[in-house]
């Protein structure tokens, strides 16, 4: 071997072990962004065209391009890898989990080219072998770690004497509910509530083992899914004393293909074997069960405005009037089952009334802003048909500036509920921003009235937003979704 043979050979050992783990570190963050479900990153992904650019073009290249791949690799695909990094909003988070899939990758990658080496037989290094075997002993690894921390999840839980745990699932509205419940059990018992939108399987028990204090008297617990089954899994591993099924729609639909799927896959939190009491929206089920409460009729006297909510409810006997500055009409359901949940734990109406007019409301779901003379409604967090809904007739009871709505429009839903987002929108707004590319073509379509802006990449909203709006307006952002949607 010469030594420019043998400088070229080390290039592209180099190369190849770029090049491998690069392409492994966009398969994790794909993987990371759809909870680790390889049929979804391949079948499901909303961006098909980036699998093309930055995997298989890529991975055709290498093996076709000789040794002028390396010029390939490291003047054009590399750059590029590094620029789109830059424009995610949601990036790889480097996870226990994400860790051990890239040092897993690497070891071996570098386990094979040295056996390549000592062979002296292979023409050009395999790219394929080790990232299939990633995949491969990264779920295995995964499934066994998981198996071990779900049994030490189990037994943190029997540890806690007495423990009383709420689980709450539902299309819409869950989290609110879970925040709400949290709060006004708060004002009495000792109360730990799932942060943020934590609602699957792995969040849930990583939460219990690492964040449950022990001296917990309640565990409200959000349980959220992508297909049957999920919200069973959870339901098996809590064992909640308490169930709320909230409102039941199309969320997820193209996961569960009717509402019926969703409507059984949402109930299956009720077959806790030590459910004491459910309270289960009209939506979800009218089929009666001895431990089901249904609600959804109880709110009377509803009056919603920018300074929040004010209604009545029947309990028992009694008309309680309650009063929040928690915006949206819609809140008024999860108030509700709220207050159904308090009274199960002998709350009295006085002790109810005081602590709903001190619910604070969850950052990015209709949290209003006041800022330079504009009023904000940021509900980013809110990807629902109802909820957007009520946000849009929030805004139009301001009348004294414009109207300006931000949104990518709704995400797996319909185009039936798109559009009717879009005539609401149509109706009501002066101007309409819309973000990514998923519904772009359905809101040029039938956006008449309403003047659109088209903000491909979210780092040009604040100048759009500061060359738009002025004082006096009102601006929504309504279901901010990542860019990889």
């Amino acid at each position: 071997m010469t030594l420019e043979t043998g400088m070229v050979e080390t290039l592209n050992l180099i190369t190849h072990i770029f090049f491998t783990f690069t392409l492994g570190w966009y398969l994790i963050t794909n993987l990371q962004w759809y909870n680790y479900k390889l049929d979804r990153v391949i079948l499901k992904h909303h961006k098909y065209m980036w699998h093309i650019w930055y995997f298989m073009l890529p991975y055709i290249a290498y093996h076709f391009t000789g040794n002028y791949f390396n010029i390939f690799f490291y003047f054009a695909f590399f750059p590029s890898m590094i620029m789109w990094q830059r424009t995610l909003d949601k990036k790889l988070v480097l996870t226990w989990r994400v860790r051990r899939f890239l040092a897993l990758l690497l070891s071996l990658t570098l386990f094979q080219d040295f056996i390549c080496a000592l062979k002296d037989s292979c023409m050009q290094y395999g790219v394929f072998m080790p990232l299939a075997m990633t995949i491969i002993g990264s779920f295995m690894m995964e499934k066994y770690m998981f198996l071990l921390y779900k049994t030490q999840a189990k037994k943190r839980l029997e540890k806690i004497q007495d423990l009383k745990i709420i689980a709450i699932t539902g299309s819409f509205g869950k989290t609110s509910i879970k925040n709400f419940i949290a709060q006004i059990l708060a004002t009495k018992y000792s109360v730990y509530a799932t942060p943020r939108s934590v609602n699957t399987m792995g969040g849930i028990i990583k939460d219990i083992n690492e964040n449950l204090p022990l001296d917990t008297q309640i565990y409200v617990v959000e349980a959220g899914a992508r297909e049957k089954g999920d919200i069973l899994e959870i339901t098996q591993l809590i064992n909640p004393h308490y169930a709320v099924v909230g409102v039941v729609g199309e969320a997820h639909i193209e996961y569960f293909k009717t509402l019926e799927n969703i409507q059984r896959t949402k109930l299956e939190l009720i077959q806790s074997n030590r459910l004491i009491k459910a309270f289960v929206h009209q939506s979800a089920t009218n089929q009666p069960h001895p431990k089901v409460q249904f609600f959804g009729n109880e709110v009377q006297n509803l009056v919603s405005n920018l300074d929040g909510l004010t209604f009545t409810m029947k309990t028992d006997q009694d008309l309680l009037t309650l009063k929040t500055t928690i915006l949206g009409d819609f809140q008024a359901t999860n108030i509700i089952a709220s207050v159904l949940m308090a009274k199960e734990f002998n709350l009295n109406n006085q002790e109810i009334t005081k602590a709903v007019q001190k619910l604070y409301p969850i950052p990015h779901r209709l949290e209003r802003i006041n800022a330079g003379g504009k009023i904000i409604l940021d509900d980013g967090f809110n990807g629902n048909l109802d909820g957007m809904l009520g946000a849009i007739d929030l805004c139009k009871l301001h009348t004294s500036g414009k109207r300006i709505i931000v949104t990518p429009g709704l995400v797996e839903s319909s185009a039936d509920n798109n559009l009717k987002l879009i005539n609401a929108i149509d109706e009501n707004f002066d101007i309409a921003i819309i973000t990514g590319a998923l519904n772009l073509k359905i809101f040029e379509q039938h956006l008449r009235k309403t003047k659109v802006i088209i903000v491909p990449n979210k780092k040009e909203l604040e100048g759009i937003l500061a060359e738009y709006t002025g004082v006096g307006d009102i601006v929504l952002f309504a279901n901010d979704a990542p860019n990889f949607i």
